[in-house]
């Protein structure tokens, strides 16, 4: 069976994928039984009341694909702590955490994969000439890690496929490395949740009577599981497990580099709103994904337009991948800087004309 599956691996996202569509009806007529629905606001553009509980079609279809095929044996902490972020979200969902509780709760489920699961950070790679560290820095940073990456994810998540559809490319780009890599067990992890994601994608951005959102549920488990990727990741190019051809002595700036468009995003805004005198978890509408609607563009074109930024960022990555870490992240900080002051330029200007 693991033979076949091995050369067909495909049909493991396959399985996932009929598991979403399975549990799909079930959640939307829980959320509208029950009134777990957004209705229209001031940050939001839709009409009538969407659903916003879709995390809990993608954990719950993830989770029994993976048990199903066990990928990664004995892991049940990374399972434990997948469960406990999309029930942290599933409670913003509903209740709206304050965002100290909601850290808090992010820090717990994180926990579980750093402490308990052993999925960490463990070298640096050369960065400030260090290499290996020790436990306490190495739990310490991974949780920062762990926390940027989570919330960068959960801010980008405000159009109809955005988050769904970076989450569709960074696991086919981590599907296709640890395959390659012949880190089949987490290949498969990344396989499972494009299936997965690829039902919500269809349900969000083209449903009608149908449509759901991903919610906090979706997002915080969404970046969750994206941060075992990227830990698994840098882990393996840092202690050489891996083929010499696969190898990247810039692990960490290749890794910032595929997750350019969220936490260039979120850094961006987290400054901006300090510059003004704003709480920095203060919503707006400042984001990347807003800046592109306000030049004309749709939902879905604003989704496309990002996914083209982001395949460009991984190719930045992949270029750069043994050069030194600090040339490769200050030459994509500076290409996503320089994207974003010609957007603004393009904004700044359609208003000089429209008031003309």
């Amino acid at each position: 069976m693991q033979a076949f599956i091995g050369q067909h691996s495909y049909l493991i996202g396959l399985v996932s994928f009929l598991f979403g569509i399975l549990f799909m009806p079930i959640v939307l007529r829980v959320a509208k039984e029950k009134g777990f629905v957004v209705r229209p606001n001031k940050r939001m553009s839709h009409e009538g009341e969407i659903p916003n509980i879709g995390g809990l079609n993608i954990c719950f279809s993830f989770m029994l694909t993976y048990l199903l095929f066990n990928p990664i044996e004995n892991n049940q902490f990374l399972l434990i702590g997948l469960f406990a972020i999309m029930v942290i979200g599933f409670i913003d969902d509903v209740l709206v955490l304050r965002p100290a509780a909601k850290l808090m709760g992010e820090t717990l489920a994180g926990i579980s994969l750093i402490g308990f699961a052993d999925i960490r950070i463990t070298h640096l790679h050369g960065l400030f000439g260090i290499d290996q560290i020790g436990i306490i820095p190495s739990y310490l940073l991974s949780l920062l890690i762990l926390l940027a990456i989570i919330n960068a994810i959960n801010l980008i998540d405000g159009i109809d496929g955005l988050a769904s559809g970076l989450g569709i490319l960074y696991c086919l780009f981590f599907a296709l490395y640890f395959g390659w890599a012949g880190e089949a067990e987490w290949s498969y992890m990344a396989i499972i949740m494009i299936g997965v994601l690829a039902v919500f994608f269809i349900y969000n951005v083209f449903g009608k009577r149908n449509k759901i959102f991903m919610g906090d549920s979706g997002s915080l488990l969404l970046g969750y599981l994206l941060t075992i990727f990227v830990f698994h990741f840098c882990e393996i190019n840092a202690y050489h497990t891996i083929p010499t051809a696969l190898q990247m002595s810039a692990a960490p700036a290749v890794a910032f580099c595929i997750f350019t468009v969220p936490l260039f995003d979120a850094i961006r805004v987290t400054i901006t709103r300090i510059i003004h005198r704003k709480s920095p978890f203060e919503a707006d509408r400042n984001h990347i994904h807003h800046l592109l609607l306000r030049t004309g563009l749709n939902h879905i074109q604003t989704t496309c337009v990002l996914l083209g930024i982001s395949l460009l960022f991984i190719g930045l990555g992949l270029i750069g991948r043994d050069w030194n870490s600090w040339l490769l992240l200050s030459a994509d900080i500076a290409l996503a800087t320089l994207l974003t002051h010609i957007l603004w330029h393009i904004i700044h200007k359609q208003t000089a004309n429209s008031n003309a």
